[in-house]
Parts: C-alpha cells; sequence; structure tokens
C-alpha cells in the first residue's frame, strides 16, 4: 500500500529523506514488536515493519541506482542485489545466535539497535548526491503521464506476468522443503537444496548484464519467466536422486536471481527513468501481494491438488501463462 506513494516521493526528492525515516521507522517498529503486550501493538509493529520495507528495500533503492547511474544501471542493481542476497546468509545465524543466548524480545532488540547504527546514518550521510532529471523513452520523445503508461496494453501485460511469476516463484520456495521431505529425503538435506538456491541466485545475478545486452526485454521477460516453468516442472517429474534435485535447485535459483534484477530494469527498458519510482511501485504492488500470499496459497492448494508434485507441476503452468503473457510487453511507443 505504501509503495506507490513511496516511488512518487523518490520521483520527486529522491531516496535520502525516505530511506532515512524508512530506517527510523523500521527501528521504531522493531522495539515495538519487541515491547508489545498484546496483539493489537503487535500487529501495529509489523504495519510499520511494513512501511519501513516499503522505504528502504529494493524498490527504493533500485530508483535510486537507475536515476544516479543509467544508462550504466544494471551493474549498480547487480552490485547491490549480489550484496542484499547476502542478508538471509549473514542474519538468519546470527539471529539464531541471538535467539539462543537472549529472549526472542531481546533478540529484537539488538537487532534495532543494529539497523539504527548501520543504516539511519549511512542513508543520512552517504545519499547526498544531486537528483539528475528523468529521461523519458518514446518513439515522439514526449513524455507520457503515469496513468497513460499504467493503463497501456504492455504495461498491463507486464504486471500480470510479473505477478504471476512472483507466485509461482515464491509458492515454490516455501513449499520446495515439504516436497523433499514427502519423498523421503531428510530434513538435512531439504535445506541443503533451499540453501543452494540461494547460492544459485547469487550466481544468476553475476549473468544478467550480458544477458541484457544480448536480448530485447520482452523475449527477456518471457524466456526467463518460462525457464523458471521448466525448473518447477522438473522438481514436479523428477523425484531423484538427490544430486539431480540439488543441481535442479541451483538452476532454480540462478533463474531467480535473474527475475529479481529483469523487475529492476522492466521499467526502465520501457519508459526510460522517467517517472520510474511510481511505475514501479505500481509493477512491484499486486507482485509483492502474490508474494505474501504464496506460502499460504501454495500451502493450502497442496491437498487439493493431490500432493506437492501437482502443486510444482500447476504452478510451472502459472509460470508458463506469465511467460505468454511476458512475450507481449514490448512497448509499443518506444524502442522495443
Amino acid at each position: 500500500m505504501a509503495g506507490i506513494r513511496i516511488g512518487r516521493i523518490l520521483d520527486a526528492r529522491g531516496p535520502r529523506t525516505v530511506m532515512t525515516a524508512g530506517s527510523v521507522v523500521g527501528t521504531a517498529s522493531l522495539i515495538i514488536i519487541a515491547a508489545a503486550p498484546n496483539l493489537a501493538l503487535f500487529s501495529i509493529g509489523w504495519l510499520l515493519a511494513g512501511l519501513a520495507m516499503a522505504s528502504t528495500f529494493y524498490q527504493p533503492a533500485f530508483a535510486a541506482l537507475t536515476r544516479w547511474w543509467a544508462p550504466e544501471h544494471i551493474r549498480a542493481l547487480t552490485v547491490v542485489t549480489l550484496a542484499g542476497g547476502l542478508a538471509s546468509t549473514v542474519f538468519a545465524p546470527l539471529t539464531a545466535l541471538l535467539a539462543s543466548h537472549y529472549s526472542w524480545r531481546h533478540t529484537y532488540l539488538i537487532l534495532a539497535a543494529v539497523l539504527a547504527a548501520v543504516t539511519v546514518p549511512a542513508h543520512a550521510l552517504a545519499l547526498r548526491g544531486p537528483w539528475p532529471p528523468a529521461v523519458a523513452r518514446t518513439s515522439t520523445g514526449k513524455a507520457l503521464s503515469t496513468a497513460a503508461i499504467a493503463r497501456s496494453r504492455p504495461f498491463l501485460f507486464l504486471a500480470a506476468a510479473v505477478t504471476l511469476s512472483a507466485f509461482a516463484m515464491y509458492a515454490v520456495v516455501i513449499t520446495l522443503v515439504p516436497l523433499l521431505l514427502d519423498r523421503g529425503y531428510g530434513p538435512a538435506q531439504a535445506a541443503w537444496a533451499l540453501g543452494l538456491g540461494g547460492a544459485g541466485q547469487t550466481l544468476g545475478r553475476t549473468l544478467y548484464a550480458t544477458l541484457a545486452r544480448r536480448s530485447p526485454p520482452a523475449l527477456r521477460a518471457a524466456v526467463l519467466i518460462a525457464l523458471g516453468g521448466s525448473t518447477t516442472a522438473a522438481f514436479a517429474l523428477i523425484p531423484g536422486p538427490y544430486p539431480l534435485l540439488a543441481t535442479l535447485a541451483v538452476l532454480a535459483g540462478t533463474v531467480r536471481g535473474n527475475l529479481t534484477l529483469l523487475q529492476a530494469t522492466a521499467i526502465t527498458d520501457r519508459c526510460g527513468t522517467h517517472r520510474y519510482g511510481c511505475l514501479s511501485g505500481l509493477l512491484a504492488a499486486p507482485a509483492i501481494t502474490a508474494s505474501a500470499l504464496a506460502p499460504f496459497a501454495g500451502t493450502a492448494l497442496a491437498l487439493p491438488l493431490g500432493g506437492y508434485p501437482h502443486l510444482f507441476a500447476a504452478l510451472a503452468l502459472v509460470s508458463a501463462l506469465a511467460a505468454v503473457m511476458a512475450w507481449q510487453t514490448a512497448p509499443t511507443d518506444g524502442p522495443h
């Protein structure tokens, strides 16, 4: 809900105020969560945390990097996503270590202190560069309004493709472990497969710049989403052996890593940097909603569909539909 409005502020003023304020709100939200005496205040803390995420996560960072570094923004985006991809690698074991020595409330307070000490001064002091003018990309040289772009056929197809792909991708990630457990593999093997997927994401992000130079936006989107669906179908059809499934996990992660950068560059590829923040917020809103629903929906659908292999087959079909839609996203008023 906050992302679209935050995108408009970013377009007008740049990232410094938004991301610094988001860091402050994020710190406050963790303190509220840690101290909450009841469910109501606990929920308020998480709503504030969501506002902080919309102000500090990939979307505002992508908007800032795209405006500052375009047309060489892909390299900057790659560096940030590589660093961001290490977040769970670093903080999952760190949080587990803290939780083994302190209560969950004290763990949250320690993490709040880390967040405040690192991100508030970093955003306040480092994001001081002048905010360059945006560049619109149209064949006529005239900038289209945000509403006109958002209502255009390519943008609607792009939003649908990204949303369906995000739903399938996150449902696969969250249900990979129960799929492997159902097939008789141990919890450690399932966890390793999940971790290998994360390693694949890091690998995939290093390949995207080359892919972007050699393919048009619509083709690139369709192929990457289709490849993601292919790995999902492979999980549905191949029960083993484990080394093959581990390889599939790496390949699936590689595709996911590329899809993150695909979404980050989708607006610029079609419209330039003009109103990137707002358009990116409009594009991300349904995709983030789908990602939030995917863990629940994926698990809930497994039983009526006849098990996790059938769920993965259904998710592969969702990705196939998304790939077809992605093929229709070449801009009609600018270079394809």
